[in-house]
């Protein structure tokens, strides 16, 4: 997420009705007047953390809310969020659900510098204290919207020196002893635009980007055939404002993302990927899920 260029929330048309259509899906509890964004579920579904920022998109939040009693409790600061609001974003959880990411800028006086920062489940309400991930996972530069995917790899954004474009789009994992490395995607998930933010499906065949291509940034997809990376186009949302925040369902078939939503400044929308996802996801809190859909709409 370039949370320092995403200032400008236009609110205007609509998207075209052709093909699928994003639906608003912030649940009452967790909306506001305010703009929520990059949300992420522990596996069980019963915690959502997200991020919430003022009507212009700074000042930005962590927050997090629990599926207490079948409703979405009252969204609090979790323990490891720093008090000083536009230090914390972007957070995510591991797929089995032990650590979560974010980025932050607490480390750096000028408050500029967002690195990658990890926090460890201490039992169902509990949290470690934040340890800043190491070069080369971290830069100089800012790194964005962390993504771990299911075979322990780390995917993110980073402008650091040394890529294509503006941004790029990097992953990370350790070897046996722990030590990190840090590899540029490469072409055409990175190119000379700017990649910043993205989420992998769990079975890696799947990638949905968020880039700015010179108008403002949109949704991109994504697919891996034969060991490489073709994209499938853009992905149908606003034209006229910036969507962020893109957070694939674990089968890889519905997509939650934010955009700007008139009055209620911004807000977390769902699109549907195929003809028939499982509805199961997002999680509901209170009553059972929707049925599954064997067709398309």
């Amino acid at each position: 997420m370039a949370l320092a260029l995403l200032v400008a929330v236009a609110v205007c048309a609509a998207p075209s009705a052709a093909g699928p259509v994003p639906m608003r899906w912030t649940p009452p509890a967790l909306s506001s007047d305010e703009y929520e964004s990059s949300p992420t579920f522990s596996p069980n579904g019963e915690d959502i953390v997200f991020m919430r920022s003022d009507r212009n998109f700074a000042r930005w939040r962590l927050l997090h809310s629990r599926c207490e009693r079948g409703r979405w409790s009252p969204p609090r600061a979790p323990a490891f969020a720093s008090p000083e609001a536009g230090i914390d974003a972007d957070p995510a959880f591991s797929p089995d659900g032990r650590r979560l990411y974010f980025v932050s800028s607490r480390h750096d006086p000028r408050r500029e510098d967002l690195d990658i920062y990890v926090v460890e489940r201490r039992g169902a309400r509990g949290w470690s204290a934040p340890r800043r991930l190491p070069a080369p996972v971290n830069s100089p530069a800012s790194e964005l919207l962390p993504r771990p995917g299911a075979d322990g790899r780390l995917y993110f954004g980073s402008s650091r020196d040394g890529g294509h474009g503006q941004g790029d789009l990097y992953v990370a994992q350790t070897d046996a002893a722990g030590r990190w490395t840090a590899v540029n995607l490469g072409a055409p998930l990175s190119s000379a635009a700017n990649e910043y933010e993205a989420d992998v499906s769990r079975d890696g065949r799947r990638l949905i980007a968020v880039i700015d291509r010179g108008d403002r940034s949109h949704l991109y997809r994504f697919e891996r055939e034969r060991g490489a990376w073709r994209e499938r186009g853009r992905l149908p949302a606003r034209e006229d404002v910036f969507q962020v925040g893109p957070l694939l369902s674990p089968a890889g078939d519905r997509l939650l993302f934010a955009q700007a939503d008139g009055e209620r400044s911004g807000e977390l929308f769902l699109l549907d990927l195929v003809d028939a996802p499982d509805r199961r996801w997002p999680p509901a809190c209170g009553g059972p899920p929707p049925p599954r859909r064997s067709g398309s709409d």
